[in-house]
């Protein structure tokens, strides 16, 4: 008899437990800003310096080594960095657009890159770090290209996603399991999806690449992988924004989770926002991005879901933060007539 006394104040226990943080998660899910996902929202017209600084830009190209294919890559506080996608080659200018310094590594060397997929510079330590395509490592260059080390990843990274988080690491997105599930998916093979497949994110050391920190957001096993079939040939959409920085810290998203998470600058994790209804109950599905925080103003996209390859245009809309208002932007600046 007192077993069983014990064993019911357990599972009373255990209940009360249970039924608590259900209602601590859905009044934490109930007060987080969220974007309605079926709505269309209102068109508002927008004069882009009445929120933004506009400066106007030209990078100097006269002389021929400056010359580029391509666009901006990465800015930091006083520097522009650009990938001239012909040739490799990685060009330095200042905010002002004059030229500061270019190095090309392109080969197949221990030193070199095959692919200058993308880049990141570390202006304080004047480290560039150069991440080819399907690799499972990193190059870091200083500006003039002097060889300084490579990290090496955990496993071959196809066009991850990846941000200098602080002064000793880097945050990445890992791909591979997407990836391989796109493969999967082209196959026929839909025992790929029996489990959640997206769901790591991890820190690694500036130093070496070791894995400092798995951050791990709450998984669904919801396929949001599209694949176009074209001549034999299969292309995998697996591009959603995963990883962006922000005055916080960092946003970190995985499409099925409906949630994007802060990850702050003392490494804590907490919800930011929410889309509604929930991808679970919508049919067909469609799935919020990434937002980007500017200021007073958040910005974000939604796009339709199809799963078979076909291209549907996502809506962008902006969210003030001051009153809660979200709404499709029509951007107008004054020195030009037109609005884009």
């Amino acid at each position: 008899m007192e077993n069983m006394k014990r064993e019911t104040v357990l599972c009373l226990f255990l209940l009360s437990v249970f039924v608590s943080g259900c209602s601590s998660s859905k009044q934490l899910h109930k007060d987080l800003p969220y974007i309605d996902v079926r709505r269309n929202y209102p068109e508002k017209e927008i004069n882009l310096t009445d929120i933004a600084d506009v400066t106007y830009l030209y990078l100097n190209s006269d002389d021929a080594d400056y010359l580029y294919s391509g666009g901006i890559e990465y800015v930091t506080q006083n520097t522009i960095v650009v990938i001239d996608r012909s040739s490799g080659s990685v060009l330095f200018f200042s905010k002002e657009g004059d030229p500061k310094s270019r190095f090309n590594r392109r080969g197949r060397g221990q030193e070199e890159y095959l692919h200058a997929n993308s880049v990141m510079y570390d202006e304080a330590t004047d480290d560039v770090y150069i991440t080819p395509i399907f690799a499972d490592y990193i190059n870091v260059y200083s500006s003039s290209g002097e060889y300084k080390r490579r990290l090496t990843l955990p496993q071959s990274n196809f066009d991850g996603q990846m941000i200098l988080f602080d002064d000793r690491s880097i945050m990445v997105y890992d791909n591979t399991k997407t990836l391989q599930n796109v493969g999967a998916k082209f196959s026929g093979d839909r025992t790929a999806f029996t489990e959640p497949v997206d769901s790591t994110f991890f820190l690694i050391s500036k130093t070496d690449g070791a894995v400092l920190e798995y951050i791990k957001l709450p998984s669904t096993n919801i396929d949001c992988v599209s694949v176009i079939d074209i001549n034999g040939a299969f292309f995998g959409e697996v591009n959603y924004t995963r990883v962006r920085k922000c005055p916080d810290g960092l946003f970190l998203y995985n499409p099925g989770t409906d949630t994007i998470f802060l990850y702050g600058k003392d490494k804590s994790l907490t919800p930011y926002m929410h889309q509604k209804p929930l991808l679970s109950n919508l049919n067909p599905m469609i799935v919020m991005n990434n937002c980007m925080d500017a200021g007073r103003f958040q910005l974000m996209s939604v796009r339709p879901y199809t799963g078979d390859g076909e291209y549907s245009p996502a809506r962008y809309y902006m969210r003030d933060k001051t009153t809660g208002e979200i709404f499709r932007q029509k951007i107008t600046l004054p020195d030009y007539k037109k609005l884009f």
